[in-house]
C-alpha cells in the first residue's frame, strides 16, 4: 500500500509539471514524449530556399573599335550637371578594359559582345601588325562574342580565320607575328550567321549561348551574330570570294525556333548594321532614327529582345517600340573607337521564361585628357574616370615601342588642315589631295603613264591636321590610309570612265540622294545631275581642259580595292593592261615630301547641275 501511494504521488507531480509547461489542459490532453534524433530517426530536412522569380542579366556592348588601342583624341558631348554640355575625353583600350571590368563587378551574370569592325581600318599601332595587337588587347578584356563586320574582311577571309584561330601564316604583304611569335588568335567567339560558304556552312558559328544562375534558378541568353548583307559591295571582292551574305532578318528569324528549343529565354541580335539619330549619345527619345537598320528591325521576329548594332559609328539607345509598336526591341549602338560602352540590363522571369524589363545606357569611357591642335579637353569629375588596365597598357606599350619611331617620323608639311569633309559636290580636300598624290606616283614612264586618278571616299579615314609648325608625321598619313592598298593603272575608254562614274549613284547602300562620289585628280573635271535619268547623269568630262571622247583610251589610276570592283564600281574590272604600283600610303608620303610646304587643293573638280 505504501508503494502504490508513492507511485500515485509521483504521477501527480509529473502531471502538475506538464500542466505548468502547457503540456496538459483541463481536457486532460497529453503531449507524447518525442525521442531525440538518432541515425534511425533523422531530423526533418530544412525547407528548400525559395527559387528567385527573376534573374537580372547585364550585357556590355561595343562596336567599331577599329583597332583604336591608344586614346583616339575624341570627346563625347555630354549633359553638364549645371545645365548645358561638357566635352568628355573618351577612348583608349586600357581604359576601356577597366570600364568593362567595372560594369562586370555590378552583376556577375554578364556577357560582353562586340557588333563588328573590331579590326580593319586601324591606326598604325594595330594595322602595322595586322591587328594582332588589337586581338590580344581584347583577349585581355575577357569578352564573349564578336559579330564580324565588313572591315574584318579587309585582308581576306583566310587572314580573318587566322585572327580567330591564331598562327603566323603569311596571307598579306605584311609580316605576321612581328611581336608575338606565337600569336594565339581570339579567345572569344566570332559569329557570322549570314556569312555562308559554298558548302552551305557558315564561315563562323551562327550563334552563341550563355547560361546564368542564381540561387538554384537558371536562364539562358542566345546571341545571333551577323554582318550586313551588303558586305560584298564595300570590301575587296577577292576577300569574300566564295562567300554569300544572306538577308539579315530572314537569317535571324530562321534561327530563333532552334534557339528556343535549346532553352533560350532571351534572344539578342548582334549585327554590324545600324542607323543614326538627331539627338545625343544617350538620349532615350531616339529622335530622327533612320538608316539601313530599320527595314531589318521591321522584319525581325518579335521574339528578339535586344538588337545591338554598329557600322554607322553613331551612338543611340532606342525603344524601337515607340517607332514601331509591333516590334518592341531595345536597339543600341556604342558609337566608335571604344569611346563608349553600352550597359544593357535585362530582367528575365524564371517561370514564364521571358524578359520582363530591359534598359540601357551608353557609358563614356573617360580615361585621360588630350590636346588636339589648339584644343585641350580636360578630364571632368561630372562623369566617372577609369584607370588603366595594366595588362592592356603593357601590351600596347610593347607594340608602340616598335612602331613609335615610324609613327613620329616627319614626312613633310602642310599650310593648312586637309579635311575629309564633303562639299556640296561630295568632293573633299583630302580626297582630292590623295588622288593628286596617286596620279603623281603613277604618271612617269614605267610607272603606268597615268592621266587620271580616282580615290574612293570610304578609303579616307581621318583628317590630316599639321602640327603648329606645319609638320605632318607618318603616323598621321597612315591613319588617313590604313588599308595597305597598292596602286593599279588600267587602260579605260572614255565610255568606260563615264560608266564607272554613273555607278556612283548605285554604289554600296547609297542612293541617288547620297551618291558615293569618286574623288578625282586635278587633271580631270566633270558634271553630274541627280535629276537626270539613270545612265545619263554624267556630262562634260574633260582631261586637262579638253573634252574626252567615248572611243579614246586613257590611263586611269585607282587603288587595288577599286581595281577589283570594290564599292560596287564593277566597271573598273573592264580596264585592261593593268600595272601594279606603290602602296597608297607611300605615294601620299612622297607627294607631301616633294611639295612641302603643300597647300591643300581646292574642291572645284566636280560641278553639280540642276
Amino acid at each position: 500500500m505504501r508503494s502504490s501511494l508513492k507511485h500515485f504521488a509521483l504521477a501527480g507531480v509529473v502531471a502538475a509539471a506538464l500542466t505548468a509547461c502547457g503540456g496538459s489542459d483541463s481536457s486532460n490532453n497529453f503531449i507524447p514524449f518525442v525521442p531525440p534524433p538518432t541515425a534511425a530517426n533523422p531530423p526533418a530536412p530544412a525547407p528548400a530556399p525559395a527559387v528567385p522569380g527573376t534573374i537580372d542579366v547585364k550585357l556590355i556592348a561595343f562596336n567599331d573599335l577599329h583597332g583604336n588601342l591608344e586614346p583616339p583624341k575624341l570627346s563625347i558631348t555630354a549633359p553638364a550637371k549645371a545645365g548645358g554640355t561638357v566635352p568628355v575625353p573618351a577612348g583608349g583600350a586600357a581604359y576601356m578594359a577597366s570600364a568593362i571590368a567595372s560594369l562586370k563587378e555590378k552583376n556577375p551574370n554578364n556577357a560582353v559582345v562586340s557588333a563588328g569592325d573590331m579590326i580593319g581600318a586601324s591606326p598604325l599601332v594595330s594595322a602595322l601588325f595586322l591587328d594582332e595587337s588589337t586581338i590580344e588587347a581584347v583577349n585581355a578584356m575577357k569578352i564573349d562574342f564578336n559579330a564580324v563586320g565588313n572591315h574584318e574582311f579587309d585582308k581576306g577571309q583566310t587572314e580573318l580565320l587566322r585572327m580567330k584561330n591564331g598562327g603566323c601564316a603569311k596571307n598579306t604583304a605584311l609580316e605576321p607575328c612581328r611581336v608575338n611569335k606565337s600569336f594565339p588568335g581570339a579567345n572569344f567567339g566570332f559569329l557570322a550567321a549570314n556569312t555562308v560558304k559554298g558548302d552551305g556552312n557558315t564561315l563562323f558559328p551562327a550563334t552563341g549561348m550563355k547560361t546564368f544562375t542564381k540561387d538554384g534558378a537558371t536562364v539562358k541568353v542566345a546571341f545571333i551574330g551577323m554582318t550586313l548583307k551588303g558586305t560584298p559591295n564595300i570590301v575587296t571582292p577577292a576577300g569574300v570570294a566564295g562567300l554569300s551574305f544572306k538577308d539579315e532578318a530572314d537569317t535571324a528569324n530562321a534561327l530563333i525556333p532552334q534557339l528556343k528549343s535549346q532553352g533560350a529565354d532571351a534572344i539578342v541580335v548582334v549585327i554590324h548594321e545600324g542607323g543614326t539619330t538627331t539627338v545625343g549619345y544617350n538620349d532615350k527619345s531616339c529622335t530622327g532614327l533612320s538608316g539601313d537598320i530599320l527595314p531589318i528591325l521591321n522584319k525581325l521576329d518579335t521574339a528578339v529582345d535586344v538588337v545591338i548594332s554598329g557600322h554607322t559609328h553613331r551612338s543611340y539607345v532606342c525603344d524601337y517600340g515607340k517607332t514601331n509598336p509591333a516590334k518592341p526591341f531595345l536597339l543600341t549602338s556604342a558609337g566608335q573607337y571604344g569611346t563608349l560602352l553600352t550597359d544593357i540590363n535585362l530582367t528575365i522571369d524564371t517561370r514564364t521564361r521571358k524578359v520582363t524589363a530591359k534598359a540601357a545606357d551608353n557609358v563614356i569611357v573617360q580615361g585621360e585628357a588630350y590636346t588636339s591642335g589648339s584644343t585641350t579637353v580636360a578630364l571632368t569629375d561630372q562623369y566617372p574616370v577609369f584607370g588603366k588596365n595594366q595588362e592592356v597598357a603593357a601590351l600596347i606599350s610593347q607594340y608602340l615601342a616598335i612602331a613609335g619611331p615610324l609613327v613620329q617620323r616627319v614626312v613633310g608639311s602642310l599650310t593648312a588642315t586637309a579635311t575629309r569633309t564633303q562639299t556640296a559636290s561630295k568632293e573633299s580636300v583630302l580626297g582630292n589631295l590623295i588622288a593628286d598624290a596617286q596620279l603623281a606616283a603613277t604618271k612617269p614612264a614605267g610607272k603606268g603613264e597615268a592621266q587620271i586618278a580616282f580615290m574612293n571616299p570610304g578609303g579616307v579615314r581621318a583628317d590630316l591636321a599639321p602640327a603648329g609648325d606645319g609638320s605632318v608625321t607618318y603616323g598621321q598619313i597612315f591613319a588617313v590610309q590604313p588599308f595597305g592598298n597598292s596602286l593599279v593603272v588600267k587602260t579605260m575608254t572614255g565610255a568606260q570612265i563615264k560608266a564607272v562614274l554613273e555607278q556612283q549613284f548605285n554604289s554600296g547602300s547609297n542612293s541617288t540622294t547620297s551618291p558615293k562620289v569618286l574623288l578625282p585628280s586635278a587633271s580631270f573635271t566633270y558634271s553630274y545631275s541627280l535629276s537626270a535619268p539613270a545612265g545619263s547623269r554624267i556630262s562634260n568630262m574633260s582631261l586637262n581642259g579638253t573634252a574626252m571622247a567615248d572611243g579614246t583610251s586613257y590611263r586611269v589610276t585607282m587603288n587595288s580595292f577599286l581595281a577589283t570592283g570594290g564599292d560596287n564600281f564593277t566597271v573598273f574590272n573592264q580596264g585592261t593592261d593593268a600595272l601594279g604600283g606603290d602602296q597608297d600610303v607611300d605615294a601620299l608620303e612622297a607627294y607631301i615630301k616633294a611639295n612641302s610646304p603643300l597647300t591643300p587643293p581646292a574642291t572645284n573638280r566636280i560641278t553639280v547641275l540642276p
